[in-house]
């Protein structure tokens, strides 16, 4: 059995000499270097819930969870879809309500501002927000981001948010995460949310 590099080694430049490549070799490094660079951990999917009505972008295969939460004095059915990649939690929440009510749409939209800092024990920032309508339109939600120890173990946590109520529904768009996705990351997941 003769193995490759047996004899002379053929072809072998001395330590110390240029090499040389081609424009096209440069170009196809260039390319692979690009592609590299590009998170294979955020491998981005679009969402869409009729029943629940919205449409999100999300990183990673969303895991799907269905409980009752008690908020304004009701038991209400809460969905959740969350996508856990890079130490992140990217998670959808659609709030069902009996009946299309404004005050009880505030009263949940108020209790899930405050449980947002109450998880970190830290009052958030806060601004208004417009999430689209898939007609092109949009509706006023408040965006909130807070920082702080969250669980028993109190571990530091950014919790970034948006919140909106629609019809007989109050949505909760949230990113979770020990150090903040890179803003293209953030902006994708976001900007993709859309009610119908």
């Amino acid at each position: 059995m003769r193995f490759p590099f047996s004899g002379r080694l053929v072809g072998l430049r001395p330590i110390f000499s240029r090499p040389r490549m081609p424009f096209a070799g440069l170009a196809a490094m260039a390319c692979i270097a690009l592609a590299s660079a590009c998170s294979p951990a955020y491998n981005w999917r679009t969402v869409t819930d009729a029943a629940e009505g919205y449409a999100i972008d999300l990183p990673a295969k969303p895991t799907v969870d269905e409980r009752r939460v008690e908020m304004a004095g009701n038991a209400l059915p809460m969905h959740v879809r969350a996508a856990h990649t890079q130490g992140a939690v990217f998670a959808i929440a659609a709030i069902d309500l009996p009946r299309d009510d404004a005050r009880l749409r505030e009263s949940v939209v108020e209790t899930l501002r405050s449980a947002l800092a109450r998880n970190v024990s830290a009052s958030p920032i806060e601004r208004p927000v417009q999430v689209p309508l898939q007609t092109g339109a949009g509706i006023a939600g408040i965006e909130l981001v807070v920082t702080g120890a969250a669980g028993e173990a109190h571990e530091q946590r950014t919790i970034h948010a948006w919140i909106v109520g629609s019809g007989r529904h109050v949505y909760q768009a949230a990113i979770v995460a020990a150090h903040v996705p890179p803003q293209e990351q953030v902006d994708q997941f976001f900007g993709s949310f859309k009610l119908q």
